[in-house]
């Protein structure tokens, strides 16, 4: 629906009651064109009614980060030329298997409006969206001009949709597969595209199991020009690897396959020179099952690497010391805690860029505590990294001290989740809880937005949030506090959450009713394994009717228990798809 608006065209029911401005529409449309940021283009729509007129017929991309939160009839209704949709489902605790299969979140109600009003979408961004292979057929057939296509931690399809795509979408740019529960038939999806096929620019499919048909891998790798991200399953060979790269050294981002390999020395040759071609590569992950043997042959595309991502590579700490020596320009890291605290000294001592890390666990649930990292690597990347401003750090020992020094070394910190794998796990060396160490986060990092704690805590560690956290955004919380305080004193004293997240703490009715005031400004409240009842879910329904207040119920538990909650503002009034598992209010 691209047709130009008029004067006359119907107001929608939500628009400002504001005055005019008297910018030309072509004007104001024009230099809203080029606002990009959706908190932006929001703000914008509130000035008055002409903005707001503006803004919602020139908007190309819109962001949904609840599917339940609005209904696709009210976002067509008020924007009317978009291009690009990003959609979100289930809540993140999905990931950990918190939300039960057949919970929702199906995207099909959402094409079939889709593909009436928005007839010239080009681009689909899902996440944990289910999504079936009749969905993606109709997608593919439903939009003519259909150019790019994510799907990341969905469920419900299997590889005859990923054929279905690549069989309608003559215009695709963009596939990109991404950690999805999927039925992964076979890599014979790959041969579906046509023969005169040749617009591909990124394919991202290293979350497959099943084996590739390289054949047809490679033709469409040939064929496609302007490839600049290119992701393989660990199925690929690394002589396969290099016929690829051959075809396509001018790839920015790359995902290799398996290196467990034997190569001949031609063939490791052939390898690295594939490699030194490789200049404008940024980004470089895969690396399955990547030995000592072949990652030399890694070194001549590191030069230029800005992110390298190793959480499928079980690298020793020597074996990362001398590939992070070819890294003189990386700002991002992931690993997996293989690599030891030897091993983030080495990060500390040559990636002095560095702006964000992630550690892995490579075994989760083991309970061998002789491997791994520990607060000596944090406090080793603190001093060599201070540009860190993101991380994500999995260990099974920690002390408040270290915690401080990290955040005094690096007091810019937006997002700071630190995951102490043994729950109610105190200080190691003092046996205290924790609290002092998160409070100095807090205090330190006056740009926080993101935090995750863990560990041994008391409502402390919630008063310094409530106190302290002023920007926070999102807050993830797990076997942690030690009454309703903690929660009310985060409700109440952080003016910008929007995502509040808890498994299993003591907080009960006072705490969930504390938030009247909070709700309809946050996207979400999760909450399961505390103490919350079924009454107290039913009165903050009645008291706040623009919540949708749901209640998810395990088997055998006490009727009156509110086992999982989850609450979020919907414009949409409560959903008509919920499963009899998921009580509504």
């Amino acid at each position: 629906m691209g047709s130009k608006r008029s004067k006359s065209d119907s107001p929608d029911p939500d628009e400002p009651n504001r005055v005019g401005s008297n910018f030309p529409d072509e004007v104001l449309e024009q230099v809203l064109g080029m606002v990009k940021s959706h908190k932006d283009r929001s703000s914008v729509s509130l000035v008055c009614k002409d903005w707001y007129e503006a803004e919602r017929w020139s908007r190309r991309q819109v962001f949904i980060g609840n599917c339940y939160s609005a209904s696709p009839e009210i976002v067509t209704r008020r924007f009317r030329s978009i291009r690009s949709v990003t959609l979100k489902g289930k809540p993140r605790f999905s990931d950990f298997n918190l939300v039960p299969p057949n919970w929702g979140s199906d995207v099909q109600p959402w094409l079939e409006v889709f593909a009436s009003e928005y007839p010239l979408l080009e681009e689909l961004r899902l996440k944990r969206m289910t999504v079936t292979d009749e969905s993606l057929e109709f997608l593919a057939v439903s939009f003519p001009g259909f150019k790019a296509l994510s799907l990341l931690s969905c469920d419900g399809f299997s590889t005859d949709g990923l054929a279905a795509i690549a069989t309608h979408c003559k215009n695709l740019t963009e596939l990109d597969i991404q950690e999805n529960e999927i039925d992964d038939k076979s890599g014979g999806w790959l041969s579906c595209f046509l023969e005169t096929f040749t617009s591909l620019e990124i394919l991202n499919f290293a979350s497959l199991n099943s084996d590739v048909n390289f054949d047809a891998l490679e033709k469409l790798v040939r064929r496609c020009k302007s490839f600049k991200v290119l992701k393989v399953n660990k199925n690929v060979t690394l002589e396969q690897l290099q016929r690829l790269l051959t075809h396509a050294p001018q790839l920015l981002e790359l995902g290799t396959g398996s290196f467990l390999q034997e190569l001949t020395a031609c063939q490791n040759s052939q390898l690295e020179r594939a490699f030194s071609s490789c200049n404008n590569l940024h980004t470089l992950s895969g690396l399955w099952e990547a030995t000592a043997l072949y990652l030399p042959a890694l070194y001549p595309a590191c030069t230029n690497l800005t992110f390298l991502n190793l959480s499928y590579s079980a690298l020793q700490s020597w074996e990362l010391a001398k590939l992070l020596a070819h890294c003189p320009r990386l700002r991002r890291l992931w690993v997996l805690d293989t690599v030891e605290d030897k091993g983030l000294e080495a990060v500390g001592s040559n990636c002095p860029l560095i702006e964000e890390l992630r550690v892995f666990p490579s075994d989760p649930y083991g309970d061998d505590i002789i491997h791994g990292v520990t607060e000596s690597g944090f406090v080793a990347v603190s001093y060599g990294c201070r540009r860190l401003r993101y991380v994500l750090y999995f260990c099974r020992q920690m002390t408040n001290a270290a915690v401080a020094t990290v955040v005094k070394n690096c007091p810019d910190f937006t997002h700071f989740r630190l995951c102490i794998m043994n729950p109610g796990q105190p200080d190691h060396i003092t046996n205290e809880p924790m609290d002092e160490g998160f409070g100095a986060v807090v205090k330190t990092c006056t740009k926080l937005q993101r935090l995750a704690v863990s560990g041994l805590l008391t409502d402390r560690t919630f008063e310094y949030i409530g106190e302290y956290a002023k920007n926070l955004e999102r807050l993830s919380v797990a076997f942690a506090g030690k009454s309703d305080w903690g929660m009310q004193c985060v409700l109440n004293g952080c003016p910008k959450l929007k995502k509040l997240e808890i498994r299993d703490c003591p907080f009960g009715n006072a705490a969930l009713l504390s938030g009247f005031e909070k709700y309809e400004s946050m996207r979400s409240l999760w909450m399961s394994a505390c103490k919350v009842t079924m009454n107290a879910c039913r009165l903050l329904a009645s008291e706040m009717p623009r919540l949708n207040v749901e209640v998810m119920k395990d088997d055998g538990n006490d009727d009156d228990q509110a086992d999982k909650v989850y609450v979020y503002r919907s414009v949409a009034g409560s959903r008509r798809d919920a499963p009899p598992f998921v009580l509504t209010f």
